[in-house]
């Protein structure tokens, strides 16, 4: 059966769940250990899955995106969440430590070249990965672009969104006084790192449910609360990372080092009410990027479980499996 014709739920565009083949930790130096597993076709086309937040994690859901009769599947947990240790830690964790941690993994693998998939904060890395190592890389596959840019996190944080969900947007500054409001990053990030641990968590949820109450174009608000360990390293981390402008040079640093690409060919994959990462920085990135591929989803928002973005995803790694 063609997965991709009119089924109405998205787990009917997906491949069937499998287990991991090989499953590890991984020391990376500053004393952080991250977990590595593999599955699907072991001497397969090789991709590396980039989850997203930053401080995400990634779940076996993703493995579901790839024919596992072709694909090596290859997922980690960034430093500092999911499986990887030390849980929650911001130390020696930057943008430029997760790019050192991908080749590490290239290099312990045995790979060449391989595809590089990545949503969110994972197409935002995934770019700089492939911009600092394009000779690694093989296609891109990215959904929900996030370019790292000042005007994305004033829209997110800085009220724009909130214009479309103000009850949820009260919700998000409410925990903050309102002469914090003028920059409500640093007033969390005061919170999260104060070194009282039910504070950080009680911000961290509110962070945490900011987000995702948007994810997709089906939520009608706040859902129940997630854990505390995870809510905590999930906001800690992009929090740390927001305000540290993802640890680039300048703003626009990755428009700017486009033409480092070269030849790596490029599939963009965007919702068209996505809220958190609007549709401009995908168009933008796909104007700038001459080997990229532009799939504009309609009805659909940023979550990687939309139906239209699961559609358009397993289409294009079934695509790519012929190429």
């Amino acid at each position: 059966m063609d997965r991709t014709s009119g089924q109405k739920s998205a787990a009917h565009y997906l491949y069937p769940p499998l287990d991991p083949f090989d499953q590890r930790m991984m020391e990376v130096g500053d004393g952080h250990r991250i977990y590595v597993e593999q599955c699907g076709k072991p001497d397969g086309i090789p991709v590396i899955v980039l989850h997203g937040g930053p401080g995400g994690g990634c779940s076996p859901s993703m493995r579901r995106y790839f024919d596992p009769s072709v694909y090596r599947i290859i997922l980690f947990d960034q430093r500092g969440c999911g499986r990887s240790r030390p849980h929650a830690s911001v130390e020696a964790n930057t943008t430029w430590h997760l790019v050192a941690d991908i080749e590490r993994i290239r290099a312990a693998m045995a790979v060449d070249r391989w595809i590089v998939f990545g949503g969110s904060w994972g197409a935002t890395l995934g770019l700089i990965y492939a911009e600092t190592h394009p000779e690694a890389v093989r296609h891109l596959v990215l959904r929900g672009v996030f370019l790292m840019t000042r005007a994305e996190l004033d829209w997110f944080y800085g009220g724009g969104a909130g214009r479309f969900w103000p009850e949820i947007w009260s919700r998000f500054t409410g925990p903050i006084p309102v002469a914090e409001h003028d920059d409500l990053i640093a007033a969390y990030h005061r919170r999260l790192f104060s070194g009282d641990i039910p504070t950080e968590i009680r911000h961290a949820r509110a962070w945490a449910s900011w987000e995702n109450a948007l994810a997709s174009i089906e939520n009608e608000g706040p859902g129940g609360e997630g854990p505390a360990e995870y809510a905590r390293a999930f906001a800690r981390l992009e929090n740390h990372y927001f305000s540290n402008a993802g640890f680039l040079d300048e703003d626009g640093q990755i428009l700017r080092d486009i033409g480092r690409l070269g030849d790596v060919p490029g599939t963009i994959v965007q919702g068209r009410y996505d809220m958190i990462c609007p549709p401009v920085s995908a168009h933008r990135l796909h104007e700038a990027w001459p080997k990229s591929r532009l799939v504009m989803v309609p009805k659909a928002g940023h979550a990687l479980s939309e139906p239209g973005i699961s559609r358009a995803l397993v289409r294009c790694m079934d695509d790519l499996r012929l190429s």
